[in-house]
């Protein structure tokens, strides 16, 4: 067969005035553009599980139309997407099969609203795509192809992970490459929608592997920046050091996503430096432990909440910039939430800020219980689920407060004169953690 691969990337923002003035300023822009110039990983993954005697092409969606891939003879058209791109991709899905073309879907979105997927696509996939893919094409080639293919109760083992097709990108296009090495997370926040999918045990890539996916970009890059596609690398701290010390050699720049107890490991964040990792990304929520335990499962989180500044600097001396992540609008929050954000991201000379409106994403249990106190705004506009809009009818204020907060709050964190200043003290807290550490050195190594 011919299989056209269709991704949907990039961030999207439904709020003119919150559109508008994220585009001035050059905190959010940065990161937004490293988002949009991301591939998928997941139907590189899934091209990499496609048996050689079929041809595979990966497309961004916009670069190719329906039209160009009827005139070009593609058997089979597959989308993955997330909930805020779902109604492109069914767009896009139904022009495909206006033109009599075979069309599959999968992602996040199709596996929590598999029956509405099922309207646009000829195929559904559910769950990881590993488990299912290959049998799906066996049982196309038989003429026994299902509508849907399901693997929640399955749990795919990572040491069967196939190697991405890396060679099907434009070398030119991407300036960022990821790898995944690990898969879900303990924490089980309330909110969290890569939690619908990954429910299953917290698993670890065998280092073999993550090795052969190094080598793959490496022989197509000489110097890619590398972004882990993990919710929490670090859960394990010492497979986290051996992870570390394996990715070393390559003298790579690399991104990743944590928890807060990195920071507990002097061992593991003096490797992490010298590694080449320049970020990691850690999800703080929110700067009260009421409002961190009111979106999480285990309480964890809220238990770390006073130890978030000093967690902070020890990553930033040790020569990491940390991304902190904070939610606002949860049912804890009130209009006076988003001044602590920014005066403790300018206190503690954080790096890079993200920050996003609570969103209910669909199969989530935050989602189910704010539907069912019949508090989502329009259930089923899935558009709206950006992460900065807002989609629900908060507690402690007004749809309007939570709006008018999220725009000052943007101007206090993501203007030129703020970006500045926090890397400024990002690059003090390394200057001072380089002069702690050449102080501790025996004086025959200095």
């Amino acid at each position: 067969m011919k299989i056209a691969m269709i991704a949907l990337s990039g961030v999207r923002v439904r709020s003119r005035e919150l559109a508008e003035l994220g585009v001035t300023l050059p905190g959010f822009v940065e990161r937004g553009n490293v988002i949009a110039s991301l591939p998928s990983l997941g139907l590189l993954t899934l091209a990499g599980a496609t048996p050689p005697d079929h041809e595979v092409v990966y497309f961004e969606h916009g670069d190719i139309l329906p039209e160009q891939l009827e005139a070009d003879g593609y058997d089979l058209v597959v989308v993955s997407t997330f909930t805020a791109q779902a109604p492109e991709a069914y767009a896009f899905c139904d022009q495909c099969r206006d033109l009599g073309l075979r069309v599959a879907i999968g992602g996040l979105h199709a596996t929590v609203c598999a029956g509405e997927a099922a309207a646009h696509a000829d195929h559904v996939f559910i769950g990881e795509g590993e488990e299912i893919w290959p049998e799906f094409l066996q049982d196309l080639a038989t003429n026994k192809a299902q509508k849907f293919y399901d693997a929640r109760g399955r749990v795919f083992p990572l040491d069967r992970t196939p190697l991405p097709r890396y060679d099907l990108l434009d070398g030119d296009r991407y300036n960022r490459v990821t790898i995944q090495t690990t898969r879900s997370c303990p924490h089980k926040c309330t909110f969290c929608a890569s939690g619908i999918l990954l429910r299953g045990p917290y698993r670890k890539k065998p280092m073999e592997l993550v090795q052969r996916d190094l080598d793959a970009i490496t022989e197509r890059w000489p110097r890619p920046f590398i972004e882990l596609a993990d919710d929490n690398t670090f859960v394990d701290r010492r497979w986290g050091l051996e992870l570390v010390k394996t990715l070393t050699p390559y003298k790579l720049k690399w991104f990743t996503e944590s928890d807060i107890t990195l920071a507990d490991d002097p061992e593991l964040l003096d490797a992490l430096a010298e590694s080449g990792c320049r970020q990691v990304l850690i999800g703080f929520e929110s700067l009260d432990p009421a409002a961190v335990g009111s979106l999480e499962a285990t309480n964890f989180k809220a238990k770390r909440v006073r130890d978030y500044a000093l967690a902070v600097r020890r990553i930033q001396r040790a020569g990491v910039s940390v991304n902190g992540c904070f939610i606002l609008g949860g049912d804890e929050d009130t209009p006076e939430s988003f001044g602590r954000v920014a005066d403790f991201a300018d206190a503690v000379g954080l790096s890079e800020v993200q920050v996003t409106v609570l969103t209910p994403f669909p199969g989530t249990p935050l989602y189910a219980d704010l539907l069912k106190q019949g508090r989502i705004l329009n259930p089923g506009d899935w558009a709206s689920c950006t992460l900065f809009d807002v989609t629900y009818e908060p507690a402690k204020m007004s749809v309007p407060e939570l709006e008018e907060g999220m725009l000052d709050l943007f101007g206090r964190l993501y203007s030129a004169d703020k970006v500045r200043s926090r890397r400024r003290a990002f690059h003090d807290q390394v200057r001072a953690g380089r002069r702690k550490r050449r102080l501790r050195e025996p004086a025959a190594i200095r």
